[in-house]
C-alpha cells in the first residue's frame, strides 16, 4: 500500500507555538469506500483560528485532537471516485486533513471550476476569508455612503476584502495594518487613509486624523490595544464586526486586560457582535455570486502569500503570527 505525510498536533502549545507542536508522520494513503472519493492535496489553508482549535477549551469549533491529523480547508483533485456526484480529474474544495491525500464523503465536497477563477481564489476570496468579509461588513456592518469604515489586520485575507466592499458601498475606508509594505497594498486596493500601528507614536491621534468624522464601523481583526484606540472614536448607532482577536491568541487571559467597553457602546448606542462565517452558510451562494462578479469587474483585487511544499505547512502557520503574510496565506503542495 502506497503511502504519504501527514502533519499532527503533538502537544498544546503555551504561548506563541513553536515547530514542535507538530509531528509528521507517514501513513497509509487511504482507501476510498462507497460514497467516497480520494482527493489529491493541491492547496493548503492556514488560519488565525486554528490556534484557538490547538486548544482544549470550549469553543464553537472543537478543538484538534492530540496526535491526530491537523485538518483544515483544503483544493485538491478526485483522484479515485466511488460516488456518482464526483469524477477522476474533479476539483473540490473541502475541510481535509494536512495530508497528501485525503478520503471525504461526496456529500461534504463542494466541486470547483478553475475556469472561473484560479484554484487557490477558492480558499481566499471566493471562500471562507472572502465570505467572512461579505457577511462580517454587509450583514453586521451595514455600511452606508459616505460613512467612515476602519479596519484592523486590513492586509490580510479577510480585512483586505473587507476595504474593497466597503469602497464599492462608497465609504471612506480606513486601513490599519503593521508594515510601510502593506499600506501600500492597501493604497492600491483603494482605501483612503492607512496606519501603521507599530510606528505611529499616538495611535488614537492618528485614528482622530484619518477618520475626522469619527468612525461608523469597525471591523475587528485584532482585539487588543489596537481596538481599544478605535473605539474612542466611535460615532453613535457605530457598528463593530467582531470577527477576530489575533493580538490575544498567544497570551493568558490573565494578560489580555484593557478598557473597559460597555461605557463606550452605551455612551454611542453602538452594535458590537460577535460572528462567524458559518452563521450565514444558508446564503453561501448569495455571496460567492457577488464576489465572482466584482472579482470579473476588476473591482475585487486580490493578493495570495504562496509557500510551496508540503513540509512547509508549520512556517507559513507561524509566520501569521509574525504578520509576514500581504493577504490569504496558503501552501501550495507540489
Amino acid at each position: 500500500m502506497s503511502q504519504q505525510k501527514q502533519i499532527q498536533l503533538a502537544k498544546r502549545p503555551k504561548g506563541l507555538p513553536t515547530k514542535d507542536v507538530f509531528h509528521f508522520e507517514t501513513v497509509d494513503i487511504p482507501v476510498p469506500q462507497d460514497g467516497e472519493v480520494l482527493v489529491q492535496t493541491k492547496y493548503v489553508s492556514v488560519d488565525p483560528y486554528m490556534r484557538g482549535r490547538m486548544q482544549d477549551t470550549k469553543s464553537y469549533t472543537p478543538p484538534f485532537k492530540l496526535n491526530e491529523v491537523i485538518q483544515g480547508g483544503v483544493v485538491g483533485e478526485v483522484v479515485e471516485s466511488k460516488s456518482p456526484q464526483f469524477e477522476k480529474g474533479d476539483f473540490v474544495l473541502g475541510f481535509l486533513g494536512w495530508q497528501e491525500y485525503s478520503t471525504a464523503k461526496a456529500e461534504s465536497l463542494t466541486k470547483i471550476d478553475p475556469s472561473i477563477a484560479p484554484l487557490s481564489y477558492y480558499l481566499g476570496i471566493l471562500g471562507m476569508p472572502g465570505q467572512t468579509a461579505y457577511f462580517g461588513l454587509l450583514a453586521i456592518g451595514q455600511p452606508k455612503e459616505g460613512e467612515t469604515v476602519v479596519i484592523s489586520g486590513a492586509a490580510g485575507a479577510v480585512g483586505s476584502v473587507v476595504g474593497q466592499i466597503a469602497k464599492i458601498k462608497g465609504a471612506h475606508v480606513v486601513g490599519i495594518a503593521g508594515s510601510d509594505d502593506k499600506l501600500a497594498y492597501l493604497k492600491e486596493l483603494g482605501f483612503d487613509e492607512t496606519i501603521n500601528y507599530k510606528t505611529t507614536n499616538d495611535l488614537d491621534d492618528a485614528i482622530a486624523k484619518a477618520c475626522p468624522n469619527g468612525v461608523d464601523v469597525y471591523f475587528d481583526n485584532v482585539g487588543g490595544e489596537i481596538s481599544d484606540a478605535v473605539m474612542n472614536h466611535l460615532n453613535r448607532f457605530a457598528r463593530i464586526p467582531v470577527c477576530g482577536a489575533i493580538s490575544s491568541y498567544n497570551i493568558s487571559a490573565s494578560e489580555d486586560i484593557g478598557p473597559r467597553v460597555q461605557t463606550k457602546l452605551i455612551k454611542t448606542s453602538a452594535l458590537m457582535q460577535g460572528f462567524i462565517v458559518a452563521n450565514y452558510s444558508d446564503r453561501f451562494g448569495e455571496a460567492a455570486k457577488d464576489l465572482a462578479q466584482w472579482v470579473k469587474e476588476d473591482k475585487l483585487t486580490y493578493k495570495e502569500t504562496i509557500i510551496e511544499g508540503f513540509d512547509n505547512i508549520p512556517d507559513a502557520f507561524l509566520g501569521l503570527f509574525k504578520g509576514e503574510n500581504v493577504g490569504k496565506q496558503l501552501v501550495k503542495i507540489s
